[in-house]
């Protein structure tokens, strides 16, 4: 049985929306979207290329100068009615959600609900910016700093979950008073092109936000623009790579949320059921394609063949399937490539001596047309093996034993990576002396992404990235700041 493609009226089509103009035929390449579930084609898209965007950062060029002067007030009260046609349309946003990367219903129906979390939060922040008074001790004078905004942010977000991705950047990007250009991701591109025109709904001013759905080529435009003043990325450290080699031709600076191998560390004193279901979420979440998800799990040797059991014991009963039905807790990967990559890196695992307590093969019968991997455990896993060190973006779990706490921090740490950590004990002296050690941007213990609010920063260390969306922080990530220094002398009366 193959599980059939969702129906929506009208799947978005517009590959570009720029100020008020829209345009449904693009520059760059003809791309077919799959639908994850079925391996089939659930439409056509002309995709955006360098014409297009530069169309629409001409148009987010326009916009600034009114949308810069709109008092905070305005924009707060915008950012709230986009929040509330949000929560209208939420049904809708979240099928094409659930089209775009296979997304089960159970998760695709909370991405409109912390999309427009987001859009409150910021709208509380934007008729609070304040500048500061500094203090004049070389002579008379009035001594202060203003926070402005740069212009024209160039955004590009990841097929993961893209309209939380999206709300995540242009909620504090649109609260500063900057115009935007946004790349819907062409793996998943769905819900950020219907995002984009409830911006209009919602009565921002045209060009304000500007979205393109497009590829590489269109990626690549929008960071090379010499129009855009920032960048914000959200994706690969591959990509970001390139993305920094781009920007450095016009010296625009980037803001970078990455990859990760988040390690969970379970110590011995851990609620063993709750640790369990936790540990399993790095593999369940997205089916395991989530950055911040803790997919390197760290376990105190006293409990590790328990922990084990009961991880088998629970991963054998998650339900995988149609992302249409309501119990259905897992979907599929994205594409028949990331299914046949995971595969290899499963297999390579095991003859290097990963033990696997269950999973490994992509699924048959019903999810035989789809991208379906079960969840896979493999123990005993070296942690300078591959599998230890790399990011897999799929629901792949690699189980180490350790000793000590020390030893635990050490292994933790070992890693090029510094998105999160998650640590699971019942001693409050050790969980802030092991929170304090690691080298990571987000840390939580006994929870497995509860701390991910919209008042929090989020970022990482090393190369999970630099910049941090969210919170205060998050704001001030797309204001630039200035220093007024006004001479207050008599010899310059």
């Amino acid at each position: 049985m193959t599980f059939t493609t969702p129906k929506i009226d009208h799947l978005p089509k517009n590959i570009l929306l720029a100020g008020e103009e829209t345009i449904n035929q693009g520059s760059g390449n003809v791309h077919g979207h799959i639908y994850p579930a079925n391996g089939q084609v659930s439409s056509t898209l002309k995709l955006a290329g360098a014409e297009e965007v530069a169309l629409a950062v001409t148009a987010a060029q326009a916009a600034f100068p009114h949308w810069s002067g709109v008092s905070g007030e305005q924009r707060r009260n915008l950012l709230l009615k986009l929040a509330d046609i949000i929560d209208a349309h939420s049904t809708e946003l979240a099928m094409l959600e659930m089209i775009g990367n296979g997304s089960p219903t159970m998760m695709a129906q909370y991405a409109p609900v912390v999309a427009a979390q987001r859009f409150r939060y910021y709208a509380g922040a934007a008729d609070r910016i304040r500048g500061e008074t500094l203090d004049a001790w070389n002579g008379p004078a009035h001594n202060y700093v203003n926070y402005e905004p740069y212009g024209v942010i160039g955004a590009i977000i990841p097929w993961n979950g893209p309209l939380f991705a999206a709300a995540m950047v242009l909620a504090p990007v649109l609260a500063a008073g900057n115009c935007v250009v946004i790349k819907a991701p062409e793996l998943a591109p769905y819900s950020v092109m219907r995002l984009a025109q409830l911006f209009l709904q919602a009565g921002f001013p045209p060009g304000v936000v500007n979205m393109v759905a497009g590829g590489p080529a269109a990626g690549e435009a929008i960071v090379a623009h010499p129009g855009v003043a920032k960048i914000q990325f959200v994706g690969s450290g591959a990509t970001a790579k390139k993305v920094l080699q781009t920007a450095a031709t016009t010296l625009k600076p980037c803001g970078l949320e990455l990859g990760g191998k988040s390690a969970v560390i379970v110590f011995a004193d851990a609620d063993l059921t709750a640790a369990g279901k936790r540990g399993l979420s790095g593999a369940m979440s997205v089916s395991g394609q989530g950055c911040v998800n803790g997919t390197r799990l760290l376990v105190e040797r006293p409990i590790y063949d328990q922990y084990l059991a009961a991880l088998q014991a629970i991963a054998q009963h998650i339900p995988i399937g149609d992302p249409t039905q309501p119990d259905t807790v897992m979907g599929p990967l994205i594409s028949a490539t990331s299914l046949t990559r995971i595969q290899t890196l499963v297999d390579q695992a095991q003859d290097q001596g990963a033990r696997l307590i269950t999973g490994g093969q992509r699924l048959g019968g019903s999810c035989a047309d789809g991208f379906y991997m079960p969840i896979t455990i493999l123990a005993d896993v070296d942690p300078a093996s591959d599998l230890a060190r790399h990011e897999i973006f799929g629901p792949v779990l690699s189980v180490t034993p350790f000793d000590s706490e020390e030893e635990a921090i050490a292994l933790a740490n070992d890693s090029e990576y510094g998105l999160g950590a998650y640590i699971h004990t019942r001693d409050l002296r050790r969980a802030h002396h092991v929170a304090s050690a690691m080298q990571a941007g987000m840390v939580q213990v006994n929870a497995s992404g509860e701390g991910m609010q919209p008042f929090a920063p989020f970022g990482g260390y090393k190369q999970s990235g630099y910049g941090r969306l969210g919170g205060q922080q998050g704001l001030l990530e797309f204001l630039q700041v200035k220093n007024v220094w006004m001479n207050l002398s008599e010899d310059n009366r």
